[in-house]
């Protein structure tokens, strides 16, 4: 292998690029330009989704607080006419009600979570929705029973409960799809939108079923 004194030569080997320190720069620049919008952008993916979670004043947190509510009430009597029914249909459209809406509310809660929120807020019932102060009855968000029915249902036996679990559930879904179908009208969001849609189907699902167990058991 011949090797050249050539000063030149030994110069070119020192410097790649042919020697071109300015070039060097650029390429250090570019490097150091890229890694910055790389650091950037992970910086922006974490926390743009914070920016644009719906805030404690939105639409979409009102409805899941008052939905929370709204369906734990629901599991409540369920868990009553479950207990306390003897009609086997009866006893399995409880359960179906209260383990549906039990998990429902375990997606509310858990999305409050995630948007950093308070499960409960200081604004009224239904105070999310527009023109919303003639469904709220005495406190009550619609369909809600009263503390006065919630009573005479832990207390009903026999056929009473029956009928008193179906009369105030029914109404329950009526009240709860009204909201529901509000929600999907104002909201933006996605996944409250697929949940609330989710709510209107099934509830009124099972209102057709609550019509016709009411009527059979009016008439015995």
């Amino acid at each position: 292998m011949t090797v050249s004194t050539d000063p030149g030569a030994a110069a070119t080997v020192a410097a790649p690029g042919g020697g071109n320190p300015g070039r060097n720069s650029q390429s250090w620049l570019a490097v150091a330009a890229l890694i910055l919008g790389l650091a950037l952008g992970v910086a922006a993916g974490l926390l743009i989704p914070r920016f644009t979670h719906p805030g404690t004043d939105s639409v979409e947190a009102g409805f899941l607080r008052d939905m929370s509510t709204h369906h734990a009430q629901a599991v409540e009597m369920s868990m009553i006419a479950h207990a306390n029914s003897t009609n086997p249909r009866i006893v399995t459209l409880a359960s179906d009600i209260a383990l549906t809406q039990h998990g429902q509310i375990g997606y509310m809660q858990a999305w409050l979570r995630d948007w950093d929120l308070s499960p409960t807020g200081t604004e009224a019932p239904m105070a999310w929705m527009p023109d919303s102060a003639g469904s709220v009855v005495n406190g009550l968000m619609p369909g809600m029973a009263t503390p006065e029915q919630m009573d005479s249902l832990r207390k009903a036996t026999g056929k009473q409960v029956d009928v008193q679990f179906l009369t105030l559930m029914r109404a329950h879904h009526l009240g709860g799809i009204h909201m529901a179908q509000e929600a999907i009208d104002l909201s933006d969001n996605e996944n409250v939108d697929w949940l609330a849609t989710t709510m209107v189907s099934g509830q009124q699902s099972e209102l057709a079923l609550i019509d016709t167990l009411l009527k059979e058991v009016q008439a015995s």
